[in-house]
């Protein structure tokens, strides 16, 4: 069973920020004065993140934790993510109740600020409910190669949905990508990608039917983790899909043109359970 999390003020505004930004890489931002928590939470992060991490070289995930000391989590912490999931390993807890998805076809735009492809939703009108509490659809983003990994074997790509409770609790979303069909339901997003850095986020012409995007096979894996990005706080739940879903060959390169990498490697498991819920 999940342990509960109490989140506080400052706390869940690092985290929606940090998560909003959790996938990043190849353009080189301008670093800018870093603005306060609140009018950052404000603002979120339709604008260039003004910290200076990156995927590589020096400021690349080895070195997050050097970076600044509101990243010390980042080498320090016991509950980071991404994991491998070893599936002999993990545990069923029928504690757990079945994830419940309250997904709409919704109007989302794009932006890319730096790090990743990020869909900001129009409205606030998809949410998910884990274990009797309802969590509210912040936004989505990519990853290439996936973060997480089962039995040591990573995906081409790694949606994330972030999801935010009424109490500022976090709950992510972790859906594989493997190379196959044509994925009809992010078509739309895809003819409009802002290859460069954006200062206004790009409009999808045709609302996206999250429901869509998801697996036949909804059974997932439950853990308490992290953000995957600086300041890699902790206390986030995430819940990872087995069953992956397709893009193909032609879908994957175009967001590699634009972010060649921008994953951070697995983490230590230390002495987590990783739990199995199944909802077919």
């Amino acid at each position: 069973m999940m342990k509960k999390k109490v989140f506080y003020p400052i706390l869940s505004t690092c985290l929606l920020l940090s998560l909003a930004a959790c996938s990043s890489e190849t353009a080189d931002v301008p670093k800018e004065e870093k603005a306060s928590e609140n009018v950052q939470e404000e603002k979120q992060t339709t604008k260039v993140q003004s910290s200076h991490w990156s995927y590589e070289g020096e400021t690349g995930p080895e070195y997050w934790g050097d970076l600044d000391p509101a990243n010390a989590v980042c080498t320090n912490g016991k509950e980071q993510s991404p994991i491998n999931i070893e599936m002999a390993k993990t545990e069923k807890d029928d504690k757990i109740e079945k994830l419940k998805f309250n997904y709409t076809p919704t109007n989302f735009s794009l932006a890319n600020n730096g790090h990743t492809i990020q869909g900001n939703p129009a409205a606030i009108d998809n949410s998910i409910v884990v274990d009797g509490e309802e969590y509210m659809l912040a936004q989505f983003h990519f990853h290439t190669p996936s973060e997480h990994e089962f039995n040591g074997q990573g995906f081409d790509m790694e949606l994330h949905l972030v999801h935010k409770s009424a109490n500022n609790e976090l709950a992510v979303i972790g859906l594989m990508i493997k190379e196959g069909s044509n994925n009809p339901v992010l078509e739309q997003a895809w003819n409009v990608l802002p290859k460069e850095v954006t200062t206004k986020d790009v409009t999808v012409t045709e609302a996206i039917d999250l429901i869509g995007l998801l697996p036949e096979n909804k059974q997932t894996f439950r853990y308490e983790g992290s953000l995957t990005t600086p300041p890699c706080s902790e206390e986030v739940e995430w819940i990872v899909l087995e069953q992956p879903i397709e893009m193909s060959k032609e879908q994957i390169d175009l967001f590699r043109q634009i972010f060649e990498d921008n994953h951070r490697p697995v983490q230590p498991l230390n002495d987590r359970d990783v739990d199995i819920e199944s909802s077919m």
